[in-house]
């Protein structure tokens, strides 16, 4: 994952939890936390077999509180406790009141062009199946992404296209991350629709945009 070759990097990848940390630095656009599987696979597929989804919005406890409403504890443990250690860690690094919560099994392609967020920070998991495709700046043809040309105008090499890992954290810069300086991260789902497959998505914004981070 860690890419070669790139003078001005502008993403930051390790396998412990202070690297999301990065999120803030001026010219780092997306941070991500390589991991382990974090959740049991008998609940994955509990979940996926039921075609749950949950959405939560508010502080973290007022969160959970609707997650544990809604999914039954004593099936989703070890997703809980990812659940909340996750919100905790979101909520260490963006210091703000409130955020929203989208916990679904997911089988259809949703956002299938390259393109920016309209927010400040977005965390985002695929505890199983595909994840999150993005790229680098230098394989961005920005006339064609502010045009909303298609992805064949977009990527300038297919083949460079970089690929979230399952069971990864990655927090996403989007346009309207405070300083300026940074470019939002290019990025779109994975294509899964044709090939019948799932992902468990784990996706978390936050409620502010108005905070500045040193």
């Amino acid at each position: 994952m860690q890419l070669e070759g790139h003078r001005l990097q502008h993403w930051i990848v390790g396998q412990t939890t202070d690297v999301l940390d990065h999120i803030h630095d001026s010219h780092v656009s997306m941070a991500i936390q390589e991991r382990n599987q974090s959740v049991d696979t008998a609940e994955i597929n509990h979940f996926l077999k039921q075609n749950l989804e949950v959405r939560a919005s508010g502080s973290i406890d007022a969160i959970m509180v609707e997650v544990m409403s809604t999914l039954d504890p004593t099936i989703f443990k070890t997703l809980m406790k990812d659940l909340s250690a996750t919100l905790t860690r979101f909520d260490e690094i963006m210091e703000v009141a409130e955020y929203r919560l989208l916990l679904a099994s997911i089988n259809t392609n949703m956002c299938r062009r390259f393109h920016t967020d309209i927010n400040d920070v977005r965390l985002l998991c695929t505890y199983t199946g595909p994840g999150t495709l993005w790229l680098t700046n230098d394989n961005i043809n920005r006339r064609a992404l502010d045009s909303y040309d298609g992805n064949e105008s977009i990527v300038i090499d297919p083949e460079l296209i970089q690929q979230v890992p399952e069971g990864a954290i990655a927090l996403l810069k989007g346009a309207m991350y405070p300083h300026h300086q940074t470019k939002a991260i290019v990025h779109r789902s994975p294509t899964i629709e044709e090939s019948g497959e799932k992902r468990l998505l784990l996706r978390i914004d936050t409620n502010a945009t108005t905070k500045v981070w040193n």
